[in-house]
């Protein structure tokens, strides 16, 4: 990749293969540095901020940066019954993030918990065994053409199938 000095614009351009961050705009650029830079950092490192041990039950959900109403907070999603052990480390994690990033970047941490046993939905079986309804046979019974009449039963025996 080499860098060329443009003639008629006052900007270098880079000419060959490009990253997706150069060839955002400036705007979106410091946009996505303000909000997403922090999260998807936190993704990707969340193994070397809170540890193995921890790493197995939690991660983050979502980062809220601070404003005039708030201050900067992590929404960290726990298992049922380790949250204990993340709030006597919840210290630890936010010196460890603001070490990481450099500056103060987390100043709260928020827990939320869900349940590890997934959940078992099951279907309603159909007791009626053609797929329309009783009406719609009646009104295919009511037909006087056979051919049409049979040509629309063997329809609803195909949609039965699949």
């Amino acid at each position: 990749m080499s860098y060329k000095n443009n003639t008629k614009q006052r900007n270098k351009t880079i000419q060959g293969l490009r990253s997706f961050k150069d060839t955002l705009p400036t705007n979106i650029k410091k946009i996505i540095k303000k909000k997403g830079y922090i999260y998807s950092e936190t993704l990707s490192n969340w193994n070397y901020i809170v540890g193995d041990k921890l790493f197995q039950v939690c991660f983050p959900k979502s980062f809220k940066n601070s404003n005039k109403f708030g201050v900067s907070t992590l929404l960290v999603v726990v298992k049922r019954g380790h949250e204990v052990d993340l709030e006597y480390s919840k210290k630890e994690i936010i010196d460890k993030m603001n070490s990481f990033f450099g500056n103060k970047v987390v100043e709260k941490l928020k827990f939320l918990s869900f349940d590890d046993n997934p959940t078992n939905f099951k279907k309603k079986e159909r007791n009626n065994n053609s797929v329309t309804n009783n009406k719609y046979i009646d009104r295919i019974k009511s037909i006087k053409n056979d051919k049409i009449k049979k040509s629309l039963m063997e329809l609803t025996k195909n949609f039965k199938q699949k």
